[in-house]
């Protein structure tokens, strides 16, 4: 691994502490105005999100009545209770291929979004230690007074999330403050995501608050648009 990338999961609490555990379960609480061009509004309910660390699985509850998603890359379902199939897709990336912005999506297309979103989310830094990742560090960026370092992360073709390139800005402590990434299935929009108020569990810190706005081409994030909101609470290992 580079310094840099050492240095950020050292202070969110070392790669080995992290293998100890196997899933992270949290609540979550999702808003922003991309739910409503994708013809999908989002309520105010609290939902529980769990994430295998180790390979990449997610699942959130509830999602509909009774029912729950099973995410994996390469296929994306939506569960009832007893665990019986009420529908599913394989190769779902496929199905956004021509979507922009504003092209809606069902209820499939949704929950693939959320299951490799927050995987990605609730993994990082420590994906990026991973099989397959490659890293370097690139430009810092200015973000008041502060000065963030920046690592660019080009994700393995198995790994499904918003594009293959990806940057990460860590504050002084080394802590994760912003992510930008472009969103491919929705037309690859670029987003930068600030990211707050950690809180440590097990030794471990995790951000409680994320915010993604759209970006305007010097980098700079257009406040007028927050695309998605994420709150976090109740994060427990397993």
């Amino acid at each position: 691994m580079i310094p840099l990338l050492t240095d950020a999961i050292e202070a969110h609490g070392g790669l080995d502490r992290w293998k100890s555990h196997h899933t992270l379960t949290a609540t979550i609480v999702s808003g922003g105005d991309l739910w409503a061009l994708k013809g999908v509004p989002q309520d105010p309910i609290a939902r529980t999100m769990q994430v295998e660390l180790h390979r990449q699985w997610a699942s959130v509850a509830p999602f509909g009545k009774d029912r729950h998603t099973d995410f994996t890359s390469d296929r994306i379902a939506i569960l009832a209770a007893d665990g019986g199939v009420v529908a599913e897709r394989s190769n779902p990336r496929a199905s956004f291929v021509r979507h922009d912005l504003r092209t809606s999506w069902d209820p499939l297309h949704r929950a693939y979004f959320n299951g490799y979103a927050l995987w990605t989310y609730l993994t990082t830094p420590f994906l990026l230690a991973m099989d397959g990742f490659k890293v370097e560090e690139i430009e810092p960026w200015r973000e008041g007074a502060e000065t963030w370092r920046g690592l660019r992360a080009t994700f393995p073709a198995e790994i499904a999330s918003h594009s293959s390139k990806q940057d990460f800005y860590f504050g002084e402590d080394m802590l994760i403050r912003r992510h930008d990434y472009h969103v491919d299935i929705a037309g690859s929009f670029p987003a930068a995501q600030y990211v707050s108020d950690p809180v440590n569990v097990n030794g471990i810190w995790i951000p409680t608050r994320r915010r993604a706005y759209l970006r305007a081409d010097d980098l700079r994030p257009m406040l007028d648009t927050l695309m998605v909101s994420i709150d976090l609470d109740d994060f427990r290992f397993g």
